[in-house]
């Protein structure tokens, strides 16, 4: 779910203990900083709100240099060990504000409360240790258990990734292992802990696609069998349809457009969330009709525009509109959870998904 424009113009979050209480992630107005080449710090991602609440899933979603990654490495409490901090905002977990805690009490988190996958798993993997002693580490020092228990649970945890013969894999090293297969062992490394969040960072990059499926449905078996919550990061909104209740679109650093997958997918009232729904390949498209493009890139951290970030690369921009006051991102057609960062929102008519 997703903040909402409060009296006086200024962006709040979802109102309501109720609400709160249930929540099992709460991101609020997060802005992280990371040094400047000329010196001091720079924003790059500025004021993100979204909740997750247990068993649910939802995608972080856009291009390269949205700011999705950084966002995920601020909730895992990992912007210190990147270089960067965190500048202002409010990090909940389970009720408790994380931003407000030490590093301890986050690196306590980090494992039976919260795991996450990185992109290309070969990097995450030690290659100099068997897969089983990985994923033990993990359990012995979060589940306090001894090296025989350690070993039994990694040899559970790769039949449960469904990974063929567990019991002889268990001892052999990353190299042995295929792309998608290391994948999987980052999976079981991560739910080794029976974490209560799960946060997916591109997780099928650089994979084929059959691979891709058959890690989207471990997933969403994962979720089923665990009830673990998910946080996926993707630039691919074809993969976020199969997997994600709520979509967060960001651009240039913020939250663009958020609301359910289906209203996203069918009702789009952002001109980017648009933009990057028409450049998805549909089956049966003729091959001399070219594909949707966004003309241009996102502009870097320090060379945001003054007004609507997307204005430059919008078809919709009207001069002297969009281009003078940076928007804030409200509520559109009066559905709730649906939000949007554009001063047109309610005039346009988007093109979504067509059945």
């Amino acid at each position: 779910m997703a903040r909402e424009t409060a009296p006086g113009g200024t962006a709040g979050t979802r109102t309501g203990a109720t609400d709160e209480a249930a929540d099992l992630l709460r991101v609020e107005n997060l802005s992280v900083e990371f040094p400047a080449p000329s010196g001091g710090w720079q924003t790059t991602v500025q004021d993100v709100s979204f909740s997750l609440r247990p068993g649910e899933s939802m995608a972080l979603v856009g291009e390269s240099g949205s700011g999705k990654t950084v966002t995920s490495i601020a909730v895992m409490g990992l912007t210190g060990a990147t270089g960067g901090r965190i500048a202002s905002g409010r990090i909940a977990f389970d009720g408790v504000d994380l931003t407000a805690g030490s590093q301890k009490q986050w690196r306590d988190l980090r494992g039976p409360g919260m795991g996450m996958i990185f992109q290309q798993p070969i990097r995450s993997l030690n290659p100099a240790y068997t897969v089983g002693d990985q994923i033990a580490e993990s359990v012995r020092k979060h589940l306090g258990m001894n090296r025989r228990q350690a070993r039994a649970r990694a040899v559970e945890m790769l039949e449960m990734v469904q990974i063929p013969r567990a019991a002889q894999r268990v001892d052999e090293y990353p190299h042995a292992f295929s792309g998608g297969m290391c994948q999987r062992v980052m999976i079981a490394m991560v739910m080794a802990c029976n974490p209560r969040l799960l946060i997916a960072d591109e997780p099928t990059t650089a994979l084929d696609v059959t691979v891709q499926e058959r890690i989207l449905e471990l997933l969403r078996d994962l979720q089923e069998q665990t009830g673990v919550a998910l946080l996926f990061v993707s630039h691919d909104l074809a993969v976020v349809a199969e997997l994600c209740q709520e979509v967060v679109v960001m651009y240039a650093g913020e939250v663009a457009e958020n609301a359910p997958s289906e209203k996203i997918f069918f009702n789009p009232r952002h001109p980017y969330t648009s933009g990057l729904l028409g450049s998805i390949p549909k089956p049966g498209l003729s091959t001399d009709r070219r594909l949707r493009t966004i003309p241009g890139g996102i502009p870097s951290p320090g060379a945001w525009p003054h007004g609507c970030r997307f204005s430059s690369r919008c078809e919709y921009a009207e001069p002297g509109r969009c281009d003078v006051a940076h928007p804030g991102l409200v509520r559109v057609d009066g559905a709730a959870g649906h939000h949007a960062r554009c001063v047109r929102a309610a005039e346009l008519s988007l093109d979504g998904v067509t059945v």
